[in-house]
């Protein structure tokens, strides 16, 4: 998994209702923009958005597309998890969230083939663990979905925002079983391992990050005794 990212600005125009549709500001949708993600900025649930802007499928919206949103009088940004920052070091005990398990493995069986750091004269964000194609992927941490659809270098992708500054990424899917905006519970099955985007081998790309600075993840998630990952799960 090659270091990349995808647009963090949002790009709207203010302009009066027409047509018969609703009055508001019209905001055209950029790169990696989810239709919750625009609704969260402006206060509008994405069902509602949907409702309003015609769209049968709220995780379906198209890079370019102009949404009406209702009642808003100014553009606001729009937040988008970006690979902008890295941080190398080992999060400090504050850092880290309470409980037995803050986060575990995304799948079992496998091996971390690529470690989080430099790769040539690019930055790996995350680590990819190497598995069987149709391994299930499990959420590292409850949450709510914020992406799924396909980018461009990653594939089939999951972002996962967990409400205190940290979201986890999972990429190269054979297919996303979670949607966005979907809440889903800690180890619950949101995709399954593929070979989707640019990568070399069917494996996992995950990311941990805080705050939108990517850290690595094997700082986060339960030691395991081995760089192999201790049973393996058979694709269903």
């Amino acid at each position: 998994m090659r270091a990349g990212g995808w647009a963090v600005v949002a790009v709207a125009a203010v302009a009066a209702g027409c047509g018969g549709g609703p009055a508001g500001l019209r905001h055209r949708v950029e790169r990696g923009e989810t239709l919750y993600r625009i609704g969260k900025a402006y206060g509008v649930s994405d069902r509602e958005l949907a409702r309003l802007n015609g769209i049968r499928d709220p995780a379906r919206i198209e890079v370019g597309q102009v949404l009406v949103i209702p009642h808003a009088t100014r553009p606001l940004p729009v937040q988008v998890i970006t690979p902008e920052q890295v941080r190398p070091d080992r999060p400090a005990p504050r850092e880290i969230p309470a409980g037995p398990e803050a986060f575990v493995w995304p799948v079992q069986g496998g091996v971390v083939s690529s470690d989080f750091g430099p790769r040539g004269a690019t930055h790996h964000d995350g680590i990819d663990i190497s598995c069987p194609v149709g391994t299930p992927v499990r959420a590292a941490r409850a949450g709510r979905v914020l992406y799924s659809d396909r980018l461009r270098g990653y594939g089939n992708l999951i972002i996962m925002e967990h409400g205190d500054g940290y979201a986890t990424v999972y990429a190269h899917n054979r297919d996303n079983r979670a949607h966005t905006g979907d809440v889903v519970r800690q180890s619950d099955v949101i995709a399954s391992v593929g070979e989707t985007g640019k990568t070399s081998g069917a494996n996992l790309h995950f990311e941990v990050r805080k705050d939108n600075v990517a850290r690595n993840p094997i700082f986060f998630l339960p030691p395991l005794p081995a760089r192999r990952l201790d049973v393996v799960e058979k694709a269903p």
